[in-house]
């Protein structure tokens, strides 16, 4: 598979997506998907990891992450996959690749292309057919929103909060519900892709701006456009990303562009 092209554009929010090696349902149990969660709280704690949504499903995971530009983000990654793979492998006597060698990011614009991208998160598991509303499945950052633990919290709701403008955690709680309840009601289900196999989401001008920044690794990147937002496209050999630190995306080795 080709490599990504390589760069780093500090202080986004990202829509991280990994696969499980081929996508089997290797987090098929909810004993490992709880395990995934746990070292996403060690990341959060060790690293200083900024989570603002995710879900881990029966073959893949999605995290809604800000960096902070300390490499944390691939500093995390590395971290929660390696666990989970050999914990898994050690429970199983199994050997061989757990998750796909590379991983997806996409990077999100704050406000109303955020609160997009939260939803689209949060309705996975109904998508699937799994489950019939986000506050059935268990390991999702929809639940913890609505109803925060007292311990071992990952999301941090400040960032979430400012993030998406919104100046009250009890307003935004209910803004998540009736964003679910729209879609639900409109059948807005879906799969966009956009938000999954796209280098970067939000309005024209935001998008235009990344394009402008990545300079001339963005001119064989054409800008799509419809009446919700824009969206950088790639081509498709290029849409993943290496999980190495020293060839992430996410990566603070990799050169600036400014």
């Amino acid at each position: 598979m080709p490599r990504a092209s390589r760069h780093y554009l500090p202080g986004l929010i990202w829509h991280v997506t990994h696969r499980c090696h081929k996508r089997e349902f290797l987090l098929k149990f909810a004993r490992d998907r709880r395990l995934w969660r746990s070292w996403l709280f060690e990341a959060r704690k060790r690293y200083g990891l900024c989570v603002l949504n995710y879900v881990a499903t029966s073959n893949h995971i999605h995290l809604l992450i800000r960096d902070q530009g300390k490499g944390e983000i691939a500093r995390s990654l590395q971290l929660i996959a390696g666990q989970t793979a050999q914990a898994f492998n050690r429970r199983k006597a199994r050997k061989g690749a757990f998750w796909e060698d590379r991983y997806h990011a996409t990077a999100v614009q704050t406000g109303e292309h955020l609160a997009r991208c939260l939803a689209y998160i949060d309705l996975n598991m109904v998508r699937a057919g799994a489950v019939s509303h986000p506050s059935e499945w268990e390991v999702s950052g929809y639940r913890e929103i609505q109803s925060p633990p007292t311990r071992y919290r990952i999301i941090d709701g400040v960032a979430l909060q400012k993030s998406l403008e919104i100046k009250q955690m009890n307003t935004l709680r209910q803004h998540q519900r009736e964003w679910i309840e729209q879609a639900l009601r409109q059948s807005s289900l879906s799969r966009d892709a956009r938000w999954s196999e796209s280098l970067t989401v939000g309005s024209e001008l935001f998008v235009q701006d990344i394009q402008a920044q990545l300079g001339a690794e963005a001119h064989s990147r054409s800008v799509q456009v419809d009446r919700e937002s824009a969206w950088l496209r790639e081509p498709s050999a290029t849409y993943t990303v290496d999980f190495d630190d020293e060839n992430s995306l996410l990566s603070t080795k990799q050169r600036r562009i400014s």
